[in-house]
């Protein structure tokens, strides 16, 4: 078993200073093997750097990403896009954002009524915009030849 006794007090100050520098426990761990010839367990290389008092700084963690915001952004315009394949079942299919922010996926099935699947549940586009999606929808379906 591994014994701090066994260092010398440059190899402690060594340690110090690669524990100083932002050096982890496997980093310090494989540096004594490399530079002390000292074949030590991560447990016993736990337990030096406890025996000696030195603190390891913080590893670094990753911050999350930012959530981005579910929160509709008003546009002030609708727009209807129409996707390359459609949904399975569907004659066509596509997406609209409502003046509001607001998206939703529709799709007219094979007899040819339309749906709407808003993203927020329960939501429903005003009047006018209603009138500009099923505006834009017409001149979408019209200019692919349906």
């Amino acid at each position: 078993m591994f014994s701090t006794k066994q260092l010398s007090e440059e190899q402690i100050a060594a340690i110090r200073s690669w524990a100083a520098g932002g050096a982890q426990l496997p980093e310090i761990q494989l540096r004594m093997k490399e530079d002390f010839g000292l074949s030590v367990t991560y447990m016993d290389t736990r337990f030096a750097v406890l025996d000696l008092g030195i603190e390891l700084a913080e590893e670094k963690k990753e911050e999350p990403a930012p959530e981005v915001s579910e929160t509709p952004v008003p546009t002030g315009e609708v727009t209807v896009t129409m996707d390359s394949i459609a949904t399975p079942g569907a004659l066509v299919s596509g997406k609209a954002v409502f003046s509001d922010g607001e998206s939703a996926i529709w799709m007219l099935d094979q007899a040819g009524r339309p749906s709407l699947d808003p993203n927020t549940p329960g939501y429903s586009p005003n009047e006018t915009d209603i009138l500009e999606f099923q505006k834009q929808l017409r001149t979408l379906i019209e200019s692919t030849g349906l």
